[in-house]
């Protein structure tokens, strides 16, 4: 009896562990990408397509992997179209909105902006499903935005004459919707197509969508300009997309989502410190308050979500 419990516990540890290190790893997107956007002609679509083309590789692998199982039944024609729609709507939106407004905000205040979008999976729950929400989830919701607001206020007196600043506010907060619906969608679709067959698929549209928009929009003079920017393409696929992806999807399956939730509540501190250190950017009093309020409300949150 003592040894499964010691058992349980060491995988409890390892869990997470990997999940800590998982979100250590997600929050070096924002610094690497403001890192290109400053020693870089690179823009937005093409380094998100320099994203996707080098994680198009471990796509394609679990796309393979998850159609090879045996007694795996095929997708309907509305299974494959939820799954277009949470790759295009959901993960690719997303992923150019945050990437397009890194452009014009500091790392820090993006991933607290970010970092609404659990709260707006509760609202989307509630509204759109009619799931009812308790009292502490509602404060949760209640602490969150009031740290949002107090560090963008902090954030606006130092960066207000900052050129396209609010416009890359938007885009962030647009990010951090259309991601919300991405899990929200994910949560509904993911018990009647797996796992696996989910990430890989929706992972796969979202590249399509990338690609499109390269072909359409693209900086083509930008394939002309050396191949220093490639590296930040690598950087993010690996570090900051695969990696961390695949390690919290293991610490997942080890603690359960709910302490995933919880345990990824350090990306913002993770994110503002090395913005601090590595793009030089100034962190302030409001800033700390506003974090520490996000970081509980997000902590309230996966304490009670069921």
């Amino acid at each position: 009896m003592n040894e499964q419990g010691k058992t349980v516990q060491k995988l409890s540890v390892a869990g997470a562990l990997i999940t800590l290190i998982g979100s250590l790893f997600f929050s070096t997107k924002a610094v690497i990408v403001k890192y290109a956007f400053r020693e870089t002609a690179v823009d937005a679509v093409s380094l998100l397509a320099l994203r996707m083309l080098f994680s198009l590789p471990f796509f394609l692998v679990m796309a393979w992997f998850a159609s090879s199982k045996e007694k795996q039944s095929k997708l309907t024609l509305k299974q494959w179209f939820y799954l277009a729609l949470m790759g295009l709507f959901g993960y690719y939106l997303s992923s150019y909105f945050d990437f397009a407004g890194l452009k014009y905000i500091s790392a820090g205040i993006e991933r607290l902006i970010l970092f609404l979008y659990p709260t707006f999976v509760l609202l989307i729950n509630a509204f759109v499903f009619k799931e009812k929400a308790n009292r502490i989830q509602w404060i949760a919701v209640a602490l969150t935005y009031a740290g949002i607001i107090l560090a963008y206020i902090g954030e606006l007196t130092i960066s207000k004459d900052s050129p396209g600043f609010f416009l890359g506010s938007w885009l962030i907060f647009l990010c951090s919707l259309t991601f919300a619906i991405y899990i929200v969608g994910s949560g509904r679709i993911i018990p009647i197509v797996g796992a696996t067959k989910f990430t890989a698929y929706v992972m796969l549209f979202s590249t399509a969508g990338v690609f499109i928009h390269f072909l359409v929009a693209g900086n083509y003079s930008i394939l002309h300009s050396g191949t220093s920017f490639v590296w930040y393409g690598v950087l993010i696929a690996i570090i900051s997309t695969v990696i961390p992806s695949w390690l919290v999807a293991s610490g997942t399956k080890k603690i359960g989502a709910n302490n995933v939730a919880i345990i990824s509540t350090i990306g913002p501190v993770s994110t503002i410190l090395q913005a601090h250190f590595i793009l030089d950017e100034p962190i302030y009093a409001a800033q700390i308050a506003g974090t520490i309020l996000i970081v509980l409300g997000v902590l309230l949150l996966g304490w009670k979500r069921k």
